[in-house]
């Protein structure tokens, strides 16, 4: 063997274990940092800075800016998290076995029971300009969802499938303007204005169907249970790391012994 030639000991696998763990290890401190921030949030409101989530994650503001390159960047990372949250709670009520009306009534309560758990949240996304993106794209991927779901249904009973896509868009609309009318006046119950958005939403089918000539009982589940093939995981993109300055080191800071 030549000199100054050292055997090749699976260097580069090691690297890119190295550089594996170092990136996992960079995803689940960004989710801290959202879950801290989304603490913050819920407690001080959609002013809140991002020094008060560096206390509350336990970190200097230094270490945050290693993950985040500044609170717009964070808003976003919140909102993939909100997306998360309410695609794993909508998407199955959507595709509950169930009749008609117990199935919209329960996607519809879905998409309520989120935003009053999460009101700070949606303010935050919907109207502070860091989340518009994120709430756009979130009643993109649900109409579109619908969409599909409403196409399979309307084929199914042998009607025009067109009218699938603008009832979609509709619809998400429609519930979602109530709901931000709702979070912000609180002058019923959430229950009350879930019956009343089941009863126009089923209103606009039954009424659509019978033009038609048929009719779909609203208690009784459908024999074609169409459903929705549709996660997070798919649908949203993971946060996009910060540049990897250093694949071998930690985000602890300087002199912290961490």
């Amino acid at each position: 063997m030549a000199d100054g030639v050292k055997p090749d000991r699976g260097g580069t696998p090691s690297r890119d274990g190295r550089r594996t763990r170092w990136t996992k290890h960079r995803a689940e401190r960004r989710a801290e940092f959202v879950e801290a921030a989304m603490r913050v949030l819920a407690e001080v409101g959609p002013e809140f800075g991002i020094e008060q989530v560096a206390v509350e994650a336990g970190v200097t503001k230094p270490v945050l800016y290693r993950h985040f390159s500044d609170k717009a960047d964070l808003v976003e990372a919140m909102g993939e998290r909100a997306t998360q949250i309410l695609l794993d709670r909508l998407i199955p009520a959507l595709n509950s076995e169930e009749a008609p009306v117990p199935r919209i009534r329960k996607s519809i309560d879905a998409v309520l029971g989120t935003l009053e758990e999460y009101p700070n949240l949606y303010w935050v996304l919907a109207r502070h300009g860091h989340g518009e993106e994120v709430v756009r794209a979130d009643k993109e991927i649900i109409a579109t969802a619908l969409s599909a779901l409403l196409g399979d249904y309307l084929r199914a009973f042998g009607l025009d499938s067109g009218a699938a896509e603008p009832w979609a868009y509709g619809v998400v609309g429609f519930v979602q303007n109530t709901a931000e009318w709702w979070l912000e006046r609180r002058s019923m119950s959430r229950d009350s204005v879930t019956e009343y958005l089941t009863t126009l939403v089923w209103a606009a089918i039954d009424g659509f169907a019978r033009q038609r000539d048929v009719v779909i009982d609203p208690n009784v589940p459908l024999e074609i249970n169409r459903v929705i093939q549709l996660s997070h995981g798919h649908t949203v993109g993971a946060p996009s790391p910060t540049p990897e300055t250093d694949p071998t080191g930690t985000d602890a800071e300087p002199g912290s012994g961490r």
